[in-house]
């Protein structure tokens, strides 16, 4: 059974104290860190007033960053089970060739 304990963690000078694994401890800050950074982006650019409000800008471009790496990572294992496919495509093709040459 996994233990949690309380982080406390500052997004967008507030406190927050989140219960968390001792193992996620590290990922839980830095992911406060990533979402207070994104956050004072988009208070200091001031197109966008209100905590609230910033908060959901910010998620959705997290969110919209998250989808283009899927779809980068997604494109890039495509490609890759790609290459991997036409040289074992090639292999066996270089071993049947090997073989008819070779009387059984």
């Amino acid at each position: 059974m996994t233990q949690s304990n309380t982080v406390t963690v500052h997004i967008l000078d507030k406190e927050y104290c989140i219960a968390c694994p001792p193992d996620e401890r590290a990922n839980l800050e830095s992911a406060a860190r990533y979402l207070d950074g994104k956050m004072r982006e988009i208070r200091s650019s001031g197109k966008v007033i209100g905590a609230d409000r910033i908060a959901v800008m910010a998620a959705l471009n997290i969110s919209h960053e998250l989808l283009h790496k899927q779809q980068d990572l997604e494109q890039h294992s495509s490609s890759t089970r790609n290459q991997v496919r036409s040289l074992l495509e090639r292999v066996d093709l270089a071993l049947a060739n090997d073989g008819d040459g070779q009387g059984a």
